[in-house]
């Protein structure tokens, strides 16, 4: 039977340098590597800067993710497996908000809709996981307008502001450098738009971009090359670059700690991979934070989201059962559809055999052939009308039993299975059955490149 089946490795098990040695590999890599499975039939790949997860439809279930994971060398106390009833419920979550490490953050929500169109631009997408998916998004939008869940839209990127200002008691009369202004880093700008500071430096490899930024929120943009000679000049320093290597390093912050005289320096990585030497914390006066330092904030935020997240799981029940009738009406049709083609086959086959035999002894015209036509087809769909009838309510009231009973009698207890590109309906692989806004550009991960593409 084909199911929804999924691994999943995330700040609860994982840390971020577990993460980054598990997952070397972009989720577009995975995913083709996965899809040339022949026993999965359609994936999906989230990633972003805490977590990773794969979701797969497959007859062999979680021994393909198993494997999966064996190749990729992932250790098994970092990663969690997830059979279909489980995968739909943290799906659902997760687009809602519940299982990020910020309660109720928003960005996962894009990067749901990212995941979901890279999948689709690829063609690793089917009937199952397009149901799947679409239904998340439908509900992680439903939670934050019905809800508030997201009240304050607490992110990485503000939580990050607010571990600085938990630790230094306050960012009143402070001066912060930005270092990245993609996704993460414009979080975190706006994050400190409203705060009493005495300077806000920006600083990118792309310095238009940082440009732009500094001027909506009245601050400096700096070079990027230059970044380093800010360092003395900073009390905060919250980077979010997607640079493949640190762009702070040990030796620049000491550098920059011998004109300090002593004034201290905090430092948050908020990046994956990693903008921060890590040995950068060891110096003296220097304090040093990373995303799995973040999970202080998200203790407190759950406490004072609690009673929203009890709303949005009624919310999220309410949809889980709605989407197992669709499962459910999915499978009965997929039944009746071989039953139809089944059953018009025998008719097709048994009216040529009649038309050969009348042919023997009279001639068959156009007439003729019409009123048998029409007549195996009226026989065929009448057998067929109490049948689908019985399926479609079997499927409305879960009774399984009846549905792999009729499987059985009839033979087609063993649908053929093929990976379901039929979604797909234009040479391009766009999915033209899914409205415009559901569709993204591609990958959006948490952690922009770092020139901030």
């Amino acid at each position: 039977m084909n199911e929804i089946s999924s691994m999943v490795i995330s700040h609860k098990k994982a840390t971020i340098a577990e993460m980054e040695s598990a997952w070397n590999q972009s989720a577009e890599d995975l995913m083709k590597k996965l899809y040339d499975d022949e026993h999965v039939y359609e994936c999906v790949i989230l990633k972003t800067c805490n977590r990773a997860e794969v979701y797969i439809v497959s007859e062999k279930g979680s021994s393909s993710l198993f494997r999966f994971a064996k190749d990729l060398g992932v250790s098994s106390n970092i990663v969690e497996f997830y059979d279909n009833d489980e995968s739909v419920l943290h799906l659902l979550r997760l687009a809602c908000g519940l299982e990020s490490m910020i309660v109720g953050e928003d960005q996962i929500l894009g990067q749901i809709k990212g995941a979901y169109s890279l999948a689709v631009k690829h063609r690793t997408i089917g009937k199952i996981l397009d149901t799947a998916f679409t239904k998340a998004i439908q509900v992680g939008k439903r939670a934050r307008t019905e809800t508030m869940i997201n009240k304050g839209s607490v992110s990485i990127g503000s939580a990050a502001v607010e571990l600085a200002e938990d630790c230094l008691g306050g960012l009143d009369g402070k001066k912060i450098l930005v270092v990245g202004v993609g996704e993460m880093g414009v979080l975190v700008a706006k994050a400190l738009a409203d705060k009493d500071l005495e300077g806000i430096y920006i600083s990118n490899r792309t310095f238009q971009k940082a440009k732009d930024l500094a001027y909506e929120l009245g601050g400096e943009a700096i070079q990027f090359d230059d970044m380093p000679a800010y360092l003395d000049k900073a009390d905060v320093v919250i980077s979010a670059t997607g640079a493949p290597h640190y762009v702070i390093t040990k030796d620049k912050v000491e550098a920059a700690m011998k004109t300090r005289n002593g004034k201290p320096l905090f430092l948050v990585d908020i990046a994956n991979p990693r903008d921060i030497e890590e040995s950068v914390g060891e110096i003296e006066n220097v304090t040093l934070c990373n995303i799995d330092n973040l999970s202080v904030i998200s203790k407190k935020t759950l406490e004072t989201r609690k009673n929203e997240a009890v709303k949005v799981m009624a919310i999220i029940e309410e949809e889980t059962e709605l989407l197992k009738k669709q499962f459910k009406h999915r499978k009965a049709d997929r039944l009746i559809s071989e039953l139809y083609r089944n059953v018009y086959a025998i008719r097709e086959e048994e009216k040529e055999k009649a038309v050969t035999k009348l042919s023997v002894r009279h001639t068959i015209g156009d007439y003729e052939q019409n009123v048998l036509e029409k007549l195996t087809h009226a026989i065929a769909n009448q057998v067929l009308a109490e049948p689908t009838k019985m399926l479609r309510y079997a499927a409305e009231q879960d009774d399984d039993r009846l549905l792999e009973a009729v499987a059985e009698i009839f033979g087609i207890d063993h649908i053929p299975v093929q990976k379901e590109k039929a979604v797909f309906d234009d040479e391009d692989g766009e999915k033209t059955d899914v409205p415009e806004e559901k569709r993204a550009e591609g990958l959006k991960c948490a952690c922009p490149p770092s020139d901030g593409q």
